[in-house]
């Protein structure tokens, strides 16, 4: 019986995910740890490519960002002038028939999901780790895992704004892990309590905050479909005033519909003054600005957008798979944007005979010097075409017979599966104008369309000079 395309779910997803390398439980040998995830050998690449992807967005294009790279065990009081220590907890309910312990804020109703049990009255639960510095584990030595990238910036404030001379308005960002002892983590990657943040703090000066804000909300959703995601799956959700934070003079966040439904992305927070002005009286140190233009002197308002690296991945893996039929098959692909694809390009001969083996061998050590690509030669062409698909790999190079005599190759366009055959010695610079969003069919010199999306025989057509 012929497969049918159908509608991704989040079994679905992960059974790709373990199939192909993109994550595996932690230590599953063991019978796994609940809400922890591992980042297999094409994860961590389309982890990084993430990353990466925001640090050139936030960081390396602008000229008003710096980065910065905090440590996670800060000293106790930073978490005591944040509100953490007092204030940063979920309310948490048990159910008293199944004892399954849930958010209270998660749930619909006054029972248990589970079992329709009655449940208990909601207490409050601290979300952060805590643990011990140094050999004794007694008050004095309590530390915490951090929650939050973010204090590590306001509390290097005035160091960063010493040693950049920077004016205002600007920014320091950071990548980091963060820790939140989650009282029901879920849907594989979207919430767990060991977690990557992109975090962005935007100093500017008061009165100016409403349009950096509304800038960095626009900046941010238009990141997202940058990189391919679907306009119409992501929304924006303005938080009302009695559900701010109790530092937030607005908040709006970048939503995505997920298989399990909606779900933050991404926060854009208008934190005001309050971050500074908390550390400036815990800790007694000056953390203001004084513009030299206008001789004022003020503790600026912070815009925040905060991005998490797991959610952002598993947003783009869920938007870019697709099944379809194929050339009377079932084809499984994952549309990934080229700058966030695990494996650039395949390189794939068409025999494992030796010249053709050497010929093929030779293109993918020039190719690996630019970029992540792979070799694979392998069971039939098809196979390894649908095996690149499914990964999300942009073209496939085939090395044939006909290019030891014509110093040619076949690139296969992973979207449409169009082909075109163009010279191994321009290679290079042909993929990185692929890469860089050049047509796939314009043509280099002596290039030909080789196979368009449905045809069986290629058209053979040379690019004329």
């Amino acid at each position: 019986m012929a497969q049918t395309p159908g509608k991704l779910d989040m079994d679905k997803l992960l059974s790709l995910a373990r199939r192909r390398g993109f994550l595996f439980q932690s230590s599953e040998i063991y019978g796994g740890l609940a809400s922890c995830w591992d980042y297999g050998p094409l994860g961590v690449e389309l982890k990084r490519n993430v990353k990466q992807a925001w640090w050139r967005s936030i960081v390396q294009g602008r000229d008003d960002v710096v980065g910065l790279d905090t440590s996670i065990l800060m000293h106790p009081k930073v978490w005591e002038a944040s509100g953490h220590v007092s204030g940063f907890s979920d309310p948490m309910v048990d159910c008293k028939s199944c004892k399954m312990r849930f958010r209270k804020d998660d749930l619909k109703g006054d029972k248990c999901p589970s079992c329709d049990g009655e449940l208990t009255e909601p207490r409050m639960f601290n979300l952060m780790f805590k643990t011990f510095m140094g050999p004794l584990e007694e008050a004095a030595a309590i530390v915490y895992l951090r929650p939050e990238t973010a204090q590590g910036m306001f509390v290097n404030f005035a160091n960063v704004l010493n040693t950049t001379r920077r004016k205002i308005p600007f920014g320091i960002a950071q990548q980091g892990k963060s820790f939140r002892n989650e009282i029901t983590p879920s849907n594989l990657i979207f919430r767990t309590r060991e977690f990557e943040q992109m975090e962005l703090e935007f100093f500017v000066k008061p009165g100016t905050d409403t349009d950096w804000f509304n800038y960095w909300v626009n900046e941010r959703f238009d990141w997202y479909c940058r990189l391919g995601i679907k306009k119409e799956n992501l929304n924006l959700s303005v938080h009302p005033k009695e559900d701010l934070a109790h530092y937030a003079k607005s908040c709006t966040d970048v939503t995505y519909n997920f298989p399990m439904g909606w779900g933050e992305l991404e926060g854009i927070a208008n934190r005001s003054d309050f971050d500074l002005q908390q550390h400036a009286k815990h800790s007694g140190k000056t953390l203001d600005f004084f513009d030299e233009e206008t001789k004022e002197r003020y503790v600026p308002f912070i815009i925040e957008p905060s991005a998490g690296v797991d959610r952002s991945l598993l947003a783009f893996l869920c938007d870019a798979y697709e099944e379809e039929i194929a050339e009377g098959e079932l084809r499984v692909v994952l549309h990934l944007h080229p700058d966030l694809a695990p494996i650039k390009a395949a390189i794939l001969p068409l025999s494992k005979k030796e010249n053709l083996a050497s010929t093929a061998k030779q293109v993918y050590s020039d190719l690996r010097k630019s970029w992540n690509v792979q070799y694979d030669d392998s069971q039939s062409i098809g196979r390894r075409y649908r095996r690149q698909d499914e990964i999300g790999t942009p073209f496939c190079i085939t090395v044939d017979f006909q290019s030891l005599e014509d110093g040619q190759v076949t690139i296969r366009e992973r979207d449409k599966m169009d082909q075109i055959r163009v010279p191994i010695k321009s290679l290079t610079q042909i993929l990185a104008a692929k890469f860089s969003g050049e047509d796939f069919l314009e043509l280099p010199y002596g290039g030909q369309v080789w196979k368009r999306a449905g045809e069986n025989n290629s058209a053979g057509k040379k690019d004329e000079p």
